[in-house]
């Protein structure tokens, strides 16, 4: 064989080699690779310190009126008790776990789940337990 078909040899191997090893030599690519700016919403031009300076003053102007809003109305600031039969009720709803059969104990008295596994539970599925029939 011959130096130049040696040399040929080598240089297509050699082309053949990087072009696996760094793709990005490759000339079919169509594109560069997304970046994750390509993802993120587009961002808002930066603002000047002075405008910056100045919304902070209005978030501390607003604070301040809020703190003393709470402090001479704090009626209107005073959590809602929750009522309990209410959060009771609530959860023996989402009580995934009833089965057909099933009897519950309230404040109210025992009431026998009469509901189906495939429809949404309503208060019409509990039905009192009559304590005469119990023996």
């Amino acid at each position: 064989m011959s130096r130049a078909v040696v040399a040929g040899a080598l240089g297509l191997g050699l082309g053949l080699g990087l072009g696996l090893a760094w793709p990005s030599l490759c000339l079919a690519q169509t594109g560069p690779e997304p970046s994750i700016n390509d993802y993120l919403p587009p961002s808002e031009p930066e603002v000047s310190r002075d405008e910056w300076r100045q919304r902070i003053e209005e978030a501390r102007r607003r604070a301040r009126e809020v703190s003393r809003e709470r402090r001479e109305h704090p009626e209107l600031y005073k959590p809602i008790p929750e009522d309990p039969d209410r959060v009771a009720t609530e959860r023996l709803l989402r009580d995934d776990s009833l089965q057909r059969g099933d009897i519950v104990a309230t404040k109210k008295g025992m009431f026998v789940y009469q509901g189906r596994s495939d429809q949404p539970r309503r208060d019409q599925d509990f039905v009192p337990v009559n304590p005469q029939s119990v023996r």
